[in-house]
């Protein structure tokens, strides 16, 4: 963040506060807390950062925005809601900076495609983006108030849990292009219907000036249907008829090598990552670096460039063994793509371990289903079934003459995995990520380790 005065910071916020300190970053966690930040006390459900003001401005916090009385020695800004005043502040620091900004929403694959497009744009300009899943409405603020005067650029990733989620951050980021990778069930639970969803990921124009272009994915059965008077649309396809397409796909140990096929051109692209799905991602991060004044040359570096961001389809090798760690997030679309990609792993035998889809509400049964009916039809030797919902994908499984293990303790999952695994396997593991799936993972590595 660029140094500001408190007084500044105030009256972004809807408050006044007379005085000349000047503050240089911004945290909502005391034990991040820098000499120099301000502490803004966030009430949640769970957790009060009013009880953390005091130990704050102890740690070098200059002043503290708070809507409670706090006992601290230091300017304090008194608001009617922390959380608004942290989005309030953000939304006005964004007008400090006339940077090229990219939105990016969908139900599944964010991430990745935010990372690709970043690794595109980094290609040109000095960029800056969402770190990991910062992508609600604490998240994406704080990463706005990072902006500096050497970004000539910025990707925010935008995620929601109801209607008018994406209204408020696009709103704060005021991007020059949008991309929503796809419309599938994430979320669902909290909308009602793919159609609401889809109406949600769309409040991403709102926060867009007339004529910016949006960047959609023509496979999406939804977005191939979006008309709009007010922006040109750019549509990016692998089966489709579209300005951005991929031919002569192929994959080669852990890399896809493929040829992006656009309107007067084709450029070759090695990507450091398997599956269709982060093929379709690559080809929007493409046209991002296309509209930006990218080369196609430096776009496909940048794409070789790309390194997956957390636990989302990273790849690890050990004791002869290829592991795909995939347990982030998981809907239906991103289940049936991460079995297909295993797929393409060479492998002795393949292994998949699924656990349960979460925020699915009504659609969580025939979700559940229709990837065990995925995972049955799938090239995998053995078929574990983790969680609650794992009776469904098992009865799914049988449905198809397939049998799959069902576990509900993760101890005896590993217990189980770890009798089974040999030399020469790939096995993936996939699953939300409220089971903690890793879990499973880090006691295979250790009973590994410690041998």
């Amino acid at each position: 963040m660029e140094t500001l005065r408190i007084s500044d910071i105030a009256l972004a916020c809807g408050s006044r506060c007379d005085s000349d300190v000047v503050a240089t970053g911004v945290v909502i966690d005391n034990r991040q807390v820098k000499k120099g930040d301000v502490f803004i006390a966030i009430e949640g459900e769970n957790h009060d950062g009013h009880i953390f003001a005091k130990s704050a401005v102890e740690a070098g916090a200059v002043a503290v925005i708070c809507h409670k009385e706090v006992d601290v020695d230091c300017p304090k800004i008194l608001v009617k809601n922390t959380g608004k005043a942290l989005v309030d502040l953000a939304k006005w620091y964004r007008t400090l900076f006339d940077v090229h900004t990219v939105g990016v929403t969908g139900s599944v694959g964010k991430t990745t495609t935010k990372e690709m497009i970043w690794a595109v744009m980094s290609q040109k300009y000095n960029t800056l983006k969402n770190e990991g899943n910062r992508n609600n409405e604490i998240g994406m603020p704080l990463s706005v108030l990072n902006l500096s005067k050497s970004h000539e650029a910025a990707v925010f990733e935008m995620g929601i849990n109801t209607i008018g989620d994406i209204e408020r951050l696009t709103l704060i980021a005021t991007p020059s292009i949008g991309v929503i990778s796809n419309i599938g069930v994430a979320h669902i639970e909290n909308v009602g219907s793919r159609e609401k969803l889809l109406e949600t990921k769309m409040e991403l124009v709102k926060g867009m000036p007339k004529g910016a272009p949006l960047i959609l994915c023509k496979d999406n059965d939804l977005l191939r249907t979006v008309r709009l008077d007010d922006r040109p649309i750019i549509y990016y396809s692998l089966n489709e008829d579209a300005d951005y397409t991929a031919e002569n796909i192929r994959i080669d140990g852990e890399k896809t090598y493929f040829d992006i096929c656009y309107s007067g051109g084709r450029q070759s692209v090695e990507l450091p990552a398997i599956g269709d799905h982060n093929v379709q991602n690559a080809l929007a991060a493409f046209a991002v670096g296309m509209l930006l004044g990218v080369t196609p040359e430096l776009a496909a570096e940048g794409l070789n460039k790309y390194v997956p961001s957390g636990m989302r389809q990273k790849i690890v090798h050990k004791n002869g063994i290829t592991v795909v760690e995939d347990c982030y997030n998981a809907s239906t679309d991103s289940m049936k793509a991460a079995i297909a990609a295993l797929s393409k792993i060479k492998a002795d035998r393949r292994i998949l371990v699924i656990g349960d889809m979460l925020e699915l509400g009504e659609f969580s049964y025939d979700a559940h289903y229709e990837v065990g009916v995925a995972a049955a039809k799938s090239d995998a030797d053995l078929i574990y079934a983790y969680g609650k919902e794992a009776e469904i994908y098992a009865k799914a499984v049988a449905a198809n003459g397939r049998n799959a293990e069902l576990f509900t303790d993760k101890t005896k999952l590993a217990q189980e995995l770890i009798g089974k695994l040999r030399e020469g396997d790939a096995i993936l593991f996939k699953a939300s990520r409220g089971l903690k799936l890793e879990e499973v993972i880090y006691s295979i590595y250790d009973r590994w380790e410690n041998k």
